[in-house]
């Protein structure tokens, strides 16, 4: 599989005053969390909630900034998550992809929404139990 990029827009989920910026993101399936640079940090006015400890590729391990709350965007569809601060690239993890309900179709190398669910988000939730 190529490498794969996706548009996407986010914006401040505490401040909707602000503008929101389109951004082309690298997708990383293999990755957890969204991970954006300083300069959107600071440009999206986002709120420090915690560091985090970031184990990199080469086995070093790294503190960065946890900021939030940011709202990603991508074909009608979107999400309420928390970015690592670090590198100079938007990337999208396995985790906003989950909460938005999009896959990346392997055949086309493009993300697009979860096809058991084109209409609707949806997500699984098996262990609860109808009460």
């Amino acid at each position: 599989m190529g490498i794969i990029y996706a548009d996407l827009r986010v914006s401040n989920f505490s401040h909707p005053e602000l503008e929101e910026i389109s951004v082309n993101a690298l997708v990383d399936t293999g990755a957890l969390d969204l991970v954006i640079p300083e300069h959107l940090a600071i440009q999206l006015r986002l709120t420090d909630l915690k560091q985090r400890e970031v184990h990199l590729a080469d086995g070093s391990r790294k503190l960065v900034r946890y900021v939030g709350p940011i709202k990603v965007e991508m074909m009608g569809r979107d999400c309420v998550t928390a970015a690592v601060v670090m590198g100079d690239q938007v990337l999208l993890g396995a985790i906003p992809m989950q909460a938005m309900d999009v896959i990346v179709h392997p055949r086309t190398e493009q993300v697009v929404p979860n096809p058991e669910s084109p209409n609707v988000p949806s997500f699984l939730a098996m262990g609860a139990r109808r009460q």
